[in-house]
């Protein structure tokens, strides 16, 4: 719930690619050593919630395949964005949080 504080300030979208710390590391790389085009994600601003998180690529990314998955998806909601694909992804956000609940346990 405080990320709907930063939505309201105008720092955060509800749909969008999950925000990154500016040094995180996957293998011991910085994500954009990692990834190539990683920092392409960042021309648009990031989400609570995103296409990545929907299909699974949530959590830690301590893999460059994970980060990398994770910025493939990223990539493709910025070059598919439409309103029925931010709705598509704010409907689907809280069942694909229960399946990834239920998997925990």
């Amino acid at each position: 719930m405080p990320q709907l504080f930063n939505v309201l300030a105008g720092e955060l979208s509800i749909v969008g690619p999950r925000p990154h710390a500016l040094q995180a590391k996957a293998d011991n790389q910085l994500y954009y050593e990692a990834v190539e085009g990683y920092f392409a994600r960042h021309r648009v601003k990031p989400g609570m919630t995103g296409w990545a998180q929907i299909n699974g690529w949530r959590g830690e990314t301590d893999t460059v395949d994970k980060i990398m998955q994770r910025v493939n998806h990223d990539l493709y909601y910025i070059e598919n964005w439409s309103l029925w694909l931010d709705m598509k992804i704010v409907a689907l956000t809280p069942f694909s949080l229960f399946a990834h609940r239920q998997n925990a346990f």
